[in-house]
């Protein structure tokens, strides 16, 4: 077995938000990402995908917020893992 994960494994989806949006003008791109991947193998990920060149990676664990389930029980949404990948000048990423 290989130490290295998949590129696929690592990335699990682009983030489309609102904000996201807005810092995709200056080449600033938001990726889900698995919680036990490190900013090394999101860069590998990111440029074999998408074919780009990486400048600079933020990355941070947003924990989960209490919610109520069904009728007044009290729960929990899981904690996940995002990245905000900073691409070099003349790269972009075509997401729709």
């Amino acid at each position: 077995m290989s130490l290295i994960k998949s590129i696929y494994s690592v990335i699990k989806s682009p983030l489309l938000t609102e904000k996201s949006n807005r810092e995709m003008g200056f080449g600033k791109y938001a990726f889900w990402v698995d919680k036990e991947s490190n900013k090394i193998e999101i860069k590998m990920a990111v440029e074999k995908v998408y074919n780009v060149k990486v400048e600079k990676i933020a990355t941070m664990v947003v924990k989960g917020k209490m919610k109520k389930i069904r009728a007044n029980q009290p729960g929990k949404t899981s904690s996940w893992k995002k990245a905000i990948v900073t691409l070099k000048k003349g790269f972009e990423i075509k997401i729709t």
